[in-house]
């Protein structure tokens, strides 16, 4: 289980990671979304790193749980349900088998995915999400991860958005990386430099 200075740690590192990047991510849903992806994520990862040190005294499964209402709250968008909705399924996965990691991850983007009715290759967040949880099933490394991560969020480039509100521009959004499947990777770059 992870510790509380773990916890605490893993938070910040996100919260560090996301505020780094955020223009990058703006710049990303400005080419094929509304262009606040970046103030956003920034805005709910703040208010996470705002109550870590309250969160990480808190069990694993509820801090997760927290954390997911917390970014409902406070991202906006289509991605404060979607993070929330993968923070708030880790809890309660965690909550009845607290050491399966692997098999948590892979039913939080689940639900991601049902949330966002959508699935793989649709130029989405779940791009990155699917294959980083076949990483961790076949028991990659964590450079194979980051790297899986990484090239999937370039693919997306040459991909035609099929949901979310890049999905109007049609053929127009081939060419351009998805902001989602990009912050994405950054939170899992993020907590693997923290772990």
């Amino acid at each position: 289980m992870i510790s509380e200075a773990q916890l605490r740690e893993l938070l910040d590192a996100i919260s560090a990671t996301i505020t780094a990047h955020a223009e990058e991510l703006t710049t990303l849903d400005s080419a094929i979304g509304d262009g606040d992806h970046g103030a956003n994520m920034k805005r709910g990862f703040d208010a996470v790193a705002a109550e870590a040190a309250a969160l990480a005294g808190k069990p694993l499964p509820e801090a997760l749980k927290a954390i997911g209402t917390k970014l409902v709250m406070t991202v906006g968008g289509a991605s404060g349900p979607l993070y929330g909705t993968m923070f708030l399924t880790l809890g309660k996965e965690l909550a009845t088998a607290p050491e399966d990691y692997t098999s948590a991850f892979r039913k939080a983007v689940d639900a991601v995915a049902a949330r966002g009715k959508s699935a793989f290759g649709q130029k989405t967040m779940l791009d990155v999400l699917y294959p980083v949880a076949d990483a961790l099933d076949a028991g990659k490394s964590k450079a194979e991860i980051l790297a899986v991560a990484n090239d999937e969020v370039a693919a997306t480039k040459d991909r035609k958005a099929i949901r979310g509100r890049a999905s109007f521009l049609g053929d127009r959004s081939i060419g351009h990386i998805d902001p989602g499947a990009r912050s994405s990777a950054l939170i899992v770059e993020a907590i693997a430099g923290a772990l």
